[in-house]
């Protein structure tokens, strides 16, 4: 009987380490799945870094032209460019630029320096606008934030957008450039035939 016993305290102890491994393991997967969850962002460059990957391999830019006063701005970056569908779309068809359009920092353009010489460092809000926000993003001659700014590979625009968009919103945009679809019908038509990923 106490053999019995024994044994059978082994066989507890035994499934205990076992079943304590497998929780182990699981937790493990669970939490690098979750990592890999979080990591998965849209991959956002510098002008220089965006120009410098599409001479390897081009691809359409898109630039998300903002100001760190912006409401609509935040709400984009927290509520459009963390969706999934929106994050993959854009990583696989786009390069992705942020550009502040009240920084202070020179960006080359088309071989062409753009400054901010109304930059004041010691403001706080509101800045004067940068060079290349008035050459990007004016929508009938007006600048609005946040604007997506469009360019194939070629760097020439195709587009700027002004706007807040959630995610349904600016997925036809993307492909609609993304896709070269722009070269063949109106953004009209092709609406009437498109299919959102949102609603398979």
């Amino acid at each position: 009987m106490k053999t019995f016993i024994q044994i059978l305290l082994c066989f507890f102890l035994i499934s205990s380490i076992a079943l304590a491994q497998k929780t182990k393991d699981v937790a493990s997967k669970t939490e690098a799945k979750g990592k890999e969850t979080v990591a998965k962002t849209i991959t956002w460059m510098s002008f220089d870094e965006a120009f410098a990957a599409n001479k390897k391999n081009p691809k359409k830019i898109m630039i998300d032209v903002y100001t760190d006063w912006c409401g609509p701005c935040k709400m984009m970056m927290a509520n459009t460019f963390t969706n999934a569908v929106i994050i993959d779309y854009i990583n696989k068809n786009y390069y992705a630029v942020k550009f502040n359009a009240e920084s202070g920092e020179p960006v080359n353009f088309k071989d062409k320096t753009y400054t901010n010489p109304g930059f004041d460092p010691t403001r706080g809000g509101r800045n004067a606008t940068h060079e290349l926000t008035q050459v990007i993003a004016p929508v009938n001659g007006k600048i609005a934030y946040p604007t997506i700014v469009y360019m194939d590979e070629n760097m020439n625009i195709l587009t700027p957008v002004q706007g807040y968009y959630q995610p349904e919103q600016i997925e036809p945009i993307l492909k609609f450039f993304g896709g070269n679809v722009y070269q063949k019908e109106t953004f009209e038509e092709f609406q009437k035939s498109f299919v959102s990923e949102f609603k398979k």
